[in-house]
């Protein structure tokens, strides 16, 4: 089993950066890949970025490409979601999700075990 524990989530105005916490323990050794995805009130869960969980590739969605970033600390065995320029459409719960190996999957499919999420308001 693997947990995974969001922080970082609040309050910021349009233009602002927050910088998002995935903390997490358990089995991890056997992470391929993490992801962050987010869900607004009434709208879809959608794919924010993937990262692989030691290895250099990521993948992000088109539109948060160029103003967020994914990066990891293993000594912390935390992953971080820099977002920078916010905007007031991007208000949302902010998850982060990690998966074993899967062989030919899509950096943005699959994923076992799920944090609670964290909250991210941005006013306009």
């Amino acid at each position: 089993q693997v947990q995974l524990v969001e922080s970082g989530g609040g309050l910021g105005q349009a233009g602002d950066s927050l910088r998002l916490s995935c903390a997490a323990s358990g089995r991890t050794f056997s992470m391929s890949a993490m992801c962050w995805v987010r869900q607004a009130p009434g709208k879809e869960r959608e794919f924010v970025g993937a990262m692989y969980w030691n290895g250099p590739g990521r993948d992000y969605g088109d539109s948060v490409k160029e103003r967020f970033t994914i990066s990891r600390d293993n000594a912390k065995s935390t992953k971080y979601l820099q977002m920078n320029s916010l905007v007031h459409e991007e208000t949302a719960d902010y998850y982060c999700a990690a998966r074993g190996l899967r062989i030919g999957s899509s950096l943005r499919d699959d994923y076992d075990y799920w944090g609670k999420g964290t909250q991210v308001t941005v006013s306009s």
